[in-house]
């Protein structure tokens, strides 16, 4: 099994549509950060604007772990669109090339090719975050260095003392990590039931959209859907930058994701079990 998984690896990271996400992270994220270092104070005044008529505010408010919240605030919610680059090519993309069938013929189970297959996602999506994480964090605090992290909510602007942030971030992206885990495994699903990459992607960005509309609406029969759409839970990685953390919110919030991905990937094992391959 281990053999088969290396082989899926050195197939995702052959295709040159595997390196886009990485390309196009690269270039998001450095563009924000030459941004902040040209014309950062500016910035700072639409931030703290309000604040500086009535309290007098010191220390380096221009940081790195600003910066960092900044870029994940802008990125994560697009991270998963390259994750169903190739979540939703893993058996739709084999299903295109005619190599399904072949690969159906070797002597290892449906159930154990499956699984390799999702654990290969699994570890692109974590490489990817990895590297969004170095870039975003790493690079920053590097041109920014570190201080205190300042949040602007929509009543309260939360501060955070600097030996307290690290902790939140690694945090943080772990959360991330189970949110990106869960549109892949959604697409992953869809892929059992393409013959083509293109609509398990479209699938999977179009049901993202969807559910993330119903979470927004205040409509009574949407209300009590909400707490089971894992769009809902998404993006409770900002939980880890409350003071104090509300854990029990964190907690159900990962519980969700969890069984969602449990769910994507048993009905897609199940359905891969059940597909005819043949034709």
């Amino acid at each position: 099994m281990w053999k088969l998984l290396k082989i899926e690896l050195f197939k995702i990271f052959r295709r040159p549509r595997t390196y886009i996400a990485f390309i196009a992270i690269a270039a998001i994220v450095l563009l924000i950060q030459l941004a902040f270092y040209v014309d950062g104070k500016v910035y700072l005044d639409f931030l703290l604007g309000p604040l500086r008529d009535s309290f007098e505010v010191e220390g380096k408010v221009l940081n790195g772990y600003l910066v960092c919240f900044v870029i994940l605030q802008m990125l994560i919610v697009h991270v998963p669109l390259l994750i169903a680059l190739v979540a939703g090519d893993m058996i739709a993309g084999e299903a295109n090339a005619g190599t399904l069938r072949l690969l159906a013929s070797k002597p290892i189970s449906r159930f154990q090719f499956m699984i390799c297959k999702f654990l290969a996602s699994v570890i692109y999506t974590l490489l990817l975050l990895c590297f969004l994480a170095l870039l975003a964090l790493g690079v920053s605090v590097l041109i920014f260095g570190t201080g205190d992290l300042m949040i602007a909510k929509s009543v309260m602007i939360i501060i955070l003392d600097g030996s307290d942030v690290l902790w939140r971030y690694i945090a943080a992206l772990g959360f991330a990590a189970l949110s990106m885990i869960t549109v892949a495994s959604l697409a992953f699903l869809f892929s059992v039931f393409g013959e083509n990459s293109i609509g398990p992607i479209v699938g999977t960005m179009c049901v993202i959209i969807v559910f993330t509309i119903l979470t927004t609406l205040e409509i009574p029969f949407f209300n009590s859907m909400k707490p089971f759409l894992f769009t809902n839970h998404m993006l409770n990685w900002k939980g880890f930058f409350e003071d104090p953390v509300d854990y029990r919110e964190v907690l159900k919030s990962a519980l969700v994701l969890s069984l969602h991905i449990v769910f994507f990937v048993s009905l897609a094992i199940v359905a891969f079990q059940k597909k005819d391959i043949l034709t």
